[in-house]
């Protein structure tokens, strides 16, 4: 139910755009993030930093895109989040004792993941690379494409993109789990 809630904001803005213009549709993804950010607060208790970052992009460029009417706003949003994201990861790597990689990585795995320092590092550096290549793929798409194949990659691109580069890397951290420890016998 939790993911359904989190692609809803991003449906209603393909929908819109494809059945209205992309101007609704950013209206509705201003409206749509806003509202999972509270339903967030509301059933978890506290805000989710990825939501107030997301809604902070999207009310601010989303904004400018209808006072201008100027789609060219809207379609920075990925890559600002993007950028965003791949700081956050270079970052990590030298802020605190654990990669972001690794705090996200090892929570998704029941079992406790006999992993390399390194292993992490460099795990946590191909994060950093495929959002800022991502990045720069959403701004090559948004100049050199039309409106209407820079929604569709924004939906569905970006989300295969991301499925695919993860895929080998949960297969591989699937190998690496250890039995958790049978309580000291």
């Amino acid at each position: 139910m939790t993911q359904l809630l989190e692609w809803l904001p991003l449906l209603a803005f393909f929908i819109v755009s494809k059945t209205v213009d992309l101007y609704w549709a950013t209206g509705t993804l201003m409206v749509g993030y806003t509202l999972l950010m509270f339903v967030h607060r509301y059933r978890a208790g506290s805000y989710k930093p990825m939501h107030v970052a997301t809604v902070a992009v999207v009310l601010l460029l989303g904004g400018a895109t209808l006072f201008f009417h100027d789609k060219r706003f809207i379609q920075l949003k990925p890559t600002i989040l993007l950028g965003l994201t791949a700081v956050a990861f270079l970052g990590s790597a030298i802020i605190g004792r654990r990669t972001l990689a690794q705090r996200m990585l090892e929570g998704a795995f029941p079992e406790p993941l006999d992993i390399a320092p390194r292993a992490w590092q460099v795990l946590n550096l191909l994060w950093t690379a495929w959002f800022a290549v991502l990045a720069l793929v959403n701004l090559y798409v948004a100049h050199n494409f039309t409106e209407a194949v820079w929604v569709n990659f924004k939906v569905f691109g970006i989300t295969a993109a991301m499925i695919v580069f993860m895929i080998p890397q949960v297969l591989w951290l699937s190998s690496k789990g250890r039995p958790a420890d049978a309580g000291g016998t």
